[in-house]
Order: structure tokens, then C-alpha cells, then sequence
């Protein structure tokens, strides 16, 4: 069971998988969708069958035809300057040449995803799931759509036109917010790399070489990513007059459901309008 939260009328008891599904249904996600999922387990309170019931249920309301995804990404997989951002501590300057000889390269079968919760992690290791291959910024997707949406995860592109995201807004996806915020929305990157003077930053983190026998370092630049007005501009496409979002509740969790390309145009829109400048980096 996840997390100590109980659901509304009931103080003591679990949510089902039947309840789940009921409550998926009428918040809007239909069979043969595809949905881009992120998700606070905690916030949607206990459940039976904890991770696992709640992958079912989505599943079972996707029905065979539809195709569920999730990110699954690495970021600990980063140069060693980088670790006070991606994993919270800092390392003597002078550990940073063995840490980049020696950091394990990343697996798309095999290396966990790192600070996503635990959706992600079960829909990864479900028999069937595919995965694309970008050492920090991978996605996972059970169902149909799953390998045309995982192939082709340019290394060099963590969120853009030759990532995931760009994929799912081909197949006209939607986007469920479960029981978190705007703020970890991915496909607000996406609307980033189509802003004029955006930043850039270099990157570093550790691949498989070409045969797959051994491990490199790879250095290269991308958007330096900023996800600090996610929140603003998600209040700001929910509040138009249209109503593209639907809001409901599943177990605990306040849930979001909206399309992505409409939103990734939307967003692109917003942040050419409010962000005045881009810090590039050093």
C-alpha cells in the first residue's frame, strides 16, 4: 500500500482498482488514448494493490489500443558539478575526474529511474515496456504507440523535437496530472526549445559505447531547462475561456487532464511573452 493518506469518505479503508478505474473513467480518459502520466502516489492516497493496481487501472481504462507513458528519468547520471542540482549534494572538486571515469553507464533495460516516484519505475519494469534511450531524459510507454514513441531519443536531446515529447504530440496525446502540479509537467520543455534566444548549457553524463562492451563520457549542449514559471503558465492555459483542462479527483489526489499539443503551443506562446530574457550559460 502507498502512502498514509486515506480517501474522502472513508478514513480508514484502501481505494480499490475498481474504484480507480471508475474515477479514471469519469475524469475523461478513454480507451485507445495515449497518456503522458505523472503522479503522486502518496497524494492519491492507500491503495490495494498498491503501484502495481494503480498501473492496472490505468491499463484497463487505456484498453488494448491505447498506450500509457511515463518519464523515467536519470539526471544523477550527470557531470559531478552538477550533482547539488541533480542529486541534492555536492563532491570535492577534486573526486570529479575519477566520478566521470567511473559513474556506470546508462542502461535503458537496467539503470532506475531517478526522483519520479514509483509510477514510473513499475510501468519500466513491466513485461512488454519499452524505453527510449537518452541517458538522462528517458521515457517508458506500455501499448501500441509505445515504440514509435520511445525510438529515436536523439542523445544529444533531452525534451525536443527528437525526443519522446515530440512523438507524443504527433499522436495527439494527453497528459494526466495525477495528484501533482504543473511544475513537473515535461511538455512545457517541449514549448522551451521553440523560444527564440533561448539558453543553452552543456551537459555531461555517462553511455555505452557503440558496441555496448564498455562506457564514455559524453559532453554536449542543450536547453538549459528552467521550470520555475511551469506553475504560472499551467494556472494561466487552465484559466482560458475554452476550459482545455478537466480537473476531478482520483482516491485523494486533485488530477489534471488536458491535451498536449494544444498546451505545448499554448506554452510556447506564454513563455515567449513572459520570459524577457534567457541567462545563457557560462
Amino acid at each position: 500500500m502507498i502512502g498514509p493518506a486515506a480517501r474522502p469518505g472513508d478514513p480508514t479503508g484502501p481505494i480499490s482498482p475498481r474504484e480507480l478505474v471508475s474515477q479514471l473513467r469519469v475524469l475523461g480518459i478513454r480507451p485507445g488514448d495515449t497518456v503522458l502520466v505523472h503522479a503522486s502516489l502518496r497524494a492519491v492516497g492507500r491503495v490495494r494493490g498498491g503501484a502495481g493496481a494503480v498501473t492496472d487501472s490505468l491499463l484497463e481504462v487505456l484498453d488494448a489500443d491505447g498506450t500509457l507513458v511515463v518519464y523515467t528519468q536519470t539526471p544523477d547520471n550527470s557531470d559531478p558539478s552538477r550533482w547539488p542540482v541533480t542529486r541534492g549534494r555536492a563532491v570535492p572538486v577534486a573526486e570529479w575526474p575519477r566520478l566521470r571515469a567511473t559513474l556506470p553507464a546508462f542502461d535503458p533495460g537496467r539503470t532506475p529511474s531517478f526522483g519520479v516516484g514509483v509510477l514510473p519505475e513499475e510501468v519500466r519494469t513491466r513485461p512488454g515496456a519499452l524505453r527510449s534511450s537518452h541517458p538522462q531524459s528517458s521515457f517508458a510507454a506500455l501499448g501500441p504507440a509505445a515504440a514509435r514513441i520511445t525510438a529515436g531519443h536523439a542523445l544529444n536531446c533531452h525534451l525536443g523535437e527528437e525526443s519522446p515529447l515530440a512523438r507524443l504530440e504527433e499522436l495527439d496525446a494527453r497528459i494526466l496530472l495525477l495528484g501533482v502540479g504543473y511544475s513537473v509537467c515535461t511538455a512545457f520543455h517541449l514549448a522551451e526549445y521553440r523560444v527564440p534566444g533561448r539558453g543553452s548549457r552543456d551537459y555531461g553524463c555517462a553511455v555505452a559505447d557503440a558496441g555496448g562492451s564498455g562506457r564514455r563520457w559524453h559532453r554536449y549542449r542543450d536547453v538549459d531547462f528552467d521550470a520555475s514559471d511551469f506553475t504560472a503558465l499551467g494556472d494561466s492555459y487552465e484559466s482560458q475561456p475554452e476550459r482545455p483542462v478537466t480537473r476531478g479527483r482520483v482516491g485523494a489526489a486533485d488530477c489534471r487532464l488536458f491535451d498536449l499539443a494544444p498546451a505545448v503551443a499554448y506554452a510556447s506562446k506564454w513563455l515567449i511573452e513572459h520570459r524577457t530574457r534567457w541567462d545563457s550559460a557560462e
